[in-house]
């Protein structure tokens, strides 16, 4: 700890003579800086870019709530100030976006009091910034909300601790940065990485699939690979290009850590990850804690939690993890939507009726070539009336409006048990009779819904006693039915690649959607 804290006091100390002179002598002359504050453009130099429209009148907001009385008269919060200024670097964000300006000499009155304005413009930024995430999540990755959710206003609640902390600014900040454990431990580990040196590595160049047992002449470039992120202790330069099971070890582990199925063999994906340079994992680092301010609010109100690009359900409860299962999600071509909602009802031995781009897409194709995949597969097809239509009758080539329905069954894709919420995008969790694939990763197979290993467990979490032994009666009977949750179970499924165990050990997941690239370009345009 004490270590860890150091940095930022040395930094602060070198201030402190600075800080120190303004408390004999304060930034502000002025009683009252609103007028000043009306004209700031006019009468203040050097004004920053992120001193926007939307800025302004935060602080205008502010120094409307304080009477435009001056904000920073002590050292003490000064120096407090760009303390915590300075640790936002353990955040991804940049500290030198929320400079401080320099004091400035008695005498120069308005240039004094532009100071003190642009000071309480940094704090302001600085802790909407952590309170929301430095850009805005809806020109990015947006996550539908279901009608009827009330959102905080960030800007007021932003403004409502800037105010209530300031002679405090480490409280203030306490209270802006998430304190979700995901978004916690990630910090805390991206804050020890950031301070190591960056290793280099020659990519891996392609070839045919690295087995245990085998041999290859890339052997020698994976285990350099391996030692220079520690999977390895030692680089082996004398094993050559057999495929020794030390290697193979390293490999599984390599694999694990990066959301990969651990088999040990050398492949494309593992090719994939192995190639992504030091300094990219620190920008997906950097990206990941931007995405876990966005998700903050609603990861805190979520009691199940689906990460699509690590294909996995946690269920929570006040920000404590007491399950997690492995999903299917969706295929790059046909993605999982990022949405909030409330689980509300059950389906119980579901029948399914096949989406429309399903339908187009994968279903009519094999119907045209043999008409009996219809009986084989217990699908039905019937008309938007609910009618049963006789296939025969139907010309495949234009078969109009028709749906095609399968019976409830352990052939049918749904399982036994499907869990519903609200939401414009025909996707729900459900069970699946493809257990196997639980077992690969990434696990993206599904046409957008998630498939939940372990349902009847999901299900003991979310139902009182004795709705999930009413629950379980209905499942054995084998009939079609819905059931409403007698407590409905608000939902979140999110998007991140990059998270922290409590022992600081980092986990990354295939970006399986192509999503992090564009993020961290973002990022580093600093357009807000």
């Amino acid at each position: 700890m004490f270590k860890k804290h150091t940095p930022y006091l040395s930094i602060a100390l070198l201030t402190l003579p600075l800080v120190a002179n303004a408390a004999d002598a304060p930034f502000a002359t002025r009683d009252d800086l609103r007028p000043l504050l009306a004209e700031l453009t006019q009468h203040c130099s050097a004004v920053p870019s992120s001193l926007d429209e939307n800025a302004q009148r935060q602080l205008q907001a502010f120094y409307a709530q304080r009477d435009g009385q001056p904000a920073w008269q002590s050292g003490a919060q000064l120096l407090q100030l760009r303390e915590q200024l300075t640790q936002l670097a353990d955040d991804g964000l940049q500290p030198s976006e929320y400079e401080l300006p320099s004091l400035v000499a008695e005498g120069v009155d308005e240039q004094r009091d532009c100071a003190e304005l642009l000071t309480s413009h940094s704090y302001l930024q600085a802790l909407l910034h952590l309170r929301r995430g430095r850009l805005l999540q809806e020109r990015l990755e947006p996550v539908w909300q279901a009608p009827g959710k009330t959102n905080p206003d960030l800007n007021m609640a932003t403004l409502s601790l800037a105010l209530l902390h300031l002679q405090a600014p480490a409280a203030a900040f306490a209270s802006a940065r998430p304190a979700t454990v995901q978004y916690q431990q990630l910090r805390s580990a991206y804050a020890q990485y950031r301070l190591q040196p960056l290793n280099l590595w020659t990519p891996l160049t392609g070839g045919p699939l690295l087995k245990p047992d085998g041999n290859d002449a890339r052997l020698p470039a994976l285990r350099a690979r391996l030692f220079a992120q520690g999977y390895l202790d030692a680089p082996g330069e004398t094993l050559g290009s057999v495929y020794d099971k030390a290697t193979q070890s390293a490999v599984e582990n390599f694999q694990r850590d990066h959301g990969l199925n651990p088999d040990g063999i050398l492949g494309p994906a593992s090719l994939t990850e192995l190639n992504i340079s030091a300094q990219m994992r620190r920008e997906q680092l950097r990206a990941n804690l931007e995405r876990l301010r966005w998700l903050a609010d609603d990861m805190r109100e979520a009691e199940v939690l689906i990460n699509v690009a690590a294909a996995e359900l946690q269920v929570l409860r006040h920000n404590q993890l007491l399950w997690r299962s492995r999903t299917q999600v969706g295929r790059a071509e046909r993605q999982t939507p990022l949405l909030t909602s409330r689980i509300d009802r059950l389906t119980l031995n579901p029948t399914w009726t096949v989406p429309p781009t399903i339908l187009r897409e994968d279903k009519l194709p094999a119907i045209r070539e043999d008409i009996g995949y219809l009986e084989r597969h217990q699908m039905s097809v019937i008309d938007y009336d609910g009618n049963l239509l006789d296939p025969n009758s139907i010309n495949w080539e234009r078969p109009g409006a028709i749906l095609l329905r399968q019976s409830s069954g352990s052939h049918n894709p749904l399982g036994r048990v499907v869990l519903r919420f609200a939401n414009p995008f025909a996707v729900y969790l459900h069970d699946t009779p493809s257990q196997q694939l639980f077992s690969k990763a990434p696990r993206a197979f599904s046409s957008g819904c998630v498939r939940v290993e372990a349902v009847d467990t999901l299900l003991t979490w979310l139902l009182m006693p004795g709705e999930l032994e009413q629950v379980q009666t209905r499942i054995t009977s084998g009939k079609t039915q819905q059931y409403r949750l007698q407590r409905p179970a608000p939902l979140l499924i999110a998007y991140w690649t990059a998270e922290a165990s409590a022992d600081g050990t980092l986990h990354y997941y295939p970006d399986i959607y192509a999503r992090d690239a564009r993020l961290i370009q973002a990022l580093a345009q600093h357009v807000p």
